[in-house]
């Protein structure tokens, strides 16, 4: 099975007829796409009513990504607002605990910063999240060069197999140590995670400084022909996992959707069982 859908629901303006109430945009989402990344828990760990409301307006079938809680990436600078890492993991497990029970969680997506380099206490953390999640599906995705240089390469794949993580395979522009490359290497053969993130090489490396730094990253659009080079990449990864979840994070001017309806198109899906399309009134 191939899932192919969006980093959050909330700013697709293709999707949704003019006027479309904040509240209302995830069911009509779940009538284009049969999952979707939720990243807001990376800004705050969501209450349960939230989850619950969001399971009720989702088909059955329908998955969520979970993007893990900035304190637990450390991205968060300074103190983190739990008394300890124990209880800030402790209330993420019990905010998604309704995703597991409906059936409807993919797997929680831990994506380190470009400073979350290839070192032995890095490493050791690592264990320690993957002990605390439990039996909770996790994908791992990094954003420092070093976990794939020469050096470490093999390690690095034999390390996730090894302890359980879903790899994140990422589309990223090349742009030094703060970028990784697109390492076609499922590490379970369940699931594997693809976010394709652009190829604004100028961006990537333009946006660290600034405010507006995410509007200028990931502005692009992908072509046809790297669309298709996808779809072949995709072709060889189903032999080796079972379910791959394609999200699209290239959203800065709208892309996203449009780029995820065409591979849809480019792969021949039809998906079954989304919600209901939702009809203007003309």
């Amino acid at each position: 099975m191939i899932y192919i859908g969006l980093t959050g629901w909330g700013d697709h303006d293709s999707l949704y007829p003019p006027g479309l109430a904040a509240k209302d945009k995830l069911l009509q989402y779940a009538a284009h796409f049969p999952t979707v990344e939720v990243d807001s828990y990376f800004y705050a760990i969501q209450p349960r009513s939230n989850v619950e409301k969001w399971i009720r307006e989702t088909p059955p079938s329908f998955q969520f990504i979970v993007k893990a809680y900035q304190g637990m990436t450390g991205h968060e600078r300074g103190p983190i607002p739990y008394e300890s890492k124990e209880a800030m993991f402790a209330a993420f497990l019990e905010s998604i605990a309704p995703f597991q029970e409906a059936g409807k969680l993919a797997m929680v997506l831990f994506q380190f910063p470009p400073w979350f380099d290839c070192r032995r206490e890095h490493v050791a953390y690592l264990r320690w999240v993957k002990a605390r999640m439990g039996d909770v599906p996790v994908a791992l995705e990094f954003r420092h060069q070093s976990w794939f240089s020469p050096r470490f390469y093999e390690k690095t794949l034999r390390f996730m197999e090894e302890e359980g993580w879903i790899h994140t395979i990422c589309d990223e522009p090349q742009a030094g140590e703060g970028s990784v490359p697109t390492v076609l290497h499922p590490t379970d053969r369940e699931k594997t995670l693809i976010r394709l993130h652009g190829r604004n090489v100028h961006g990537w490396n333009k946006a660290t400084a600034g405010d507006n730094w995410r509007a200028v990253r990931y502005l692009y659009r992908y072509n046809e022909r790297e669309l298709r080079e996808w779809v072949s990449h995709i072709e060889a990864l189903k032999k080796k996992t079972k379910q791959i979840y394609v999200l699209f994070n290239n959203n800065s001017g709208g892309d996203a959707a449009d780029n995820a309806k065409q591979l849809i198109d480019l792969l021949g899906i039809e998906y079954t069982g989304l919600a209901p399309r939702q009809l203007g009134l003309f």
